[in-house]
């Protein structure tokens, strides 16, 4: 169970955390739901309170989102992180914890490849779009 612990200057409140990471605090609240992120505390008073570490979990999951990884997904790249930070693993341990956030990092590198291609084709419409508007302004323009 969480501790409870006076408001101090190393917790923010969910409310701070969205405004900070610009997730919703419905988001916030779904991510602690299924497991991803869980507050380091609450107040006295009950209100969930977040340290650092638990906003950089919360960046980590909101910058994966985009890339389509699922929620397991997020769930096991955080728990393979927090084991590589535990002083736990073996070295035997640690090489696979190590392919396996390769594995997150080949994923990545193909979501990203993905990403430009549809950026591309997102960009070559826009300007296709801006050369018509500029044509159909001639038309207008000699129609006067």
């Amino acid at each position: 169970m969480k501790r409870r612990v006076p408001m101090g200057l190393n917790h923010q409140q969910i409310g701070e955390v969205a405004e900070r990471t610009g997730l919703s605090l419905r988001t916030i609240r779904y991510y602690e739901e299924v497991g991803l992120v869980t507050p380091s505390t609450r107040s006295q008073g009950g209100f969930r309170l977040y340290s650092e570490v638990d906003v950089a979990r919360l960046e980590l999951v909101k910058r994966m989102k985009p890339l389509d990884f699922s929620l397991e997904e997020m769930g096991e790249l955080l728990g393979v992180l927090d084991a590589l930070e535990s002083d736990a693993p073996h070295v035997e341990e640690r090489e696979a914890l190590l392919e396996r956030l390769a594995t997150f990092r080949r994923a990545t590198e193909v979501q990203c490849v993905s990403l430009r291609s549809q950026l591309e084709s997102a960009e070559g419409f826009a300007s296709s779009l801006r050369r018509e508007i500029r044509r159909q302004a001639r038309v207008v323009a000699q129609s006067r």
